[in-house]
């Protein structure tokens, strides 16, 4: 496991090399990025990013995707990848929040991860980034892989890493902590060819080099 000191340092200078982390899915409103934070499961950001702005064209509102057909949801985000399981989520979602939310978008982890197709990660997305919460942090793909390259974590399950990494993360870094870790994943800590020699970080790694 990493120590403090090494963990303190990276995250240093990743806050160096990103001075203003954000959250990478375009939205205007809580309800967007939590439609967003859906389609991104199993998808590129980029690709969301292109889906969402006709999405909201179509439908504007909370309660225009809760009277919205399954087909015709499915039909805006079909290239997003498993459409079907989406779709019927994000129509039940907006529904529950009309039926007991008053339209609004909660801003606990326990109201959101009641709402279909909202987990753990999605919840922590939107408190997070749109309300400036920490309740948790947000463990997707290359968090997960960076946690394992820099000996934050040793578990798989997503999770088990959260808790691995909320105990060695100062909670007011908990938000930013999710958004450093993946936009250095995207541009040097790949998950097929990390950019080990030009790694901002690399003396403060202790498992360069090796694989995931």
């Amino acid at each position: 496991m990493t120590n403090n000191n090494h963990l303190k340092n990276i995250i240093k200078i990743l806050e160096q090399k990103y001075p203003a982390p954000e959250c990478a899915l375009t939205h205007e409103n809580p309800w967007q990025l939590l439609v967003a934070t859906i389609l991104s499961a199993q998808c590129t950001d980029k690709r969301v990013n292109m889906v969402t702005p006709d999405l909201f064209k179509k439908f504007s509102t909370i309660s225009a995707f809760a009277t919205a057909t399954q087909a015709a949801v499915e039909g805006a985000i079909k290239s997003t990848g498993f459409f079907r399981n989406k779709a019927k989520n994000i129509i039940a979602c907006a529904k529950a929040l009309e039926s007991r939310f008053a339209g609004r978008i909660p801003q606990t982890l326990d109201e959101l991860v009641q709402l279909p197709g909202v987990g753990r990660k999605t919840a922590s997305v939107i408190l997070g980034t749109a309300f400036k919460k920490a309740e948790g942090i947000v463990v997707d793909t290359h968090v997960r892989r960076l946690s394992h390259r820099m000996g934050f974590s040793e578990q798989s399950d997503p999770e088990k890493i959260e808790q691995d990494l909320m105990k060695i993360v100062p909670p007011k870094k908990w938000i930013d902590f999710s958004h450093l870790l993946i936009l250095h994943g995207r541009e040097r800590c790949s998950a097929r060819r990390p950019d080990c020699g030009n790694c901002e970080v690399a003396v403060h790694c202790p498992r360069i080099g090796l694989p995931a």
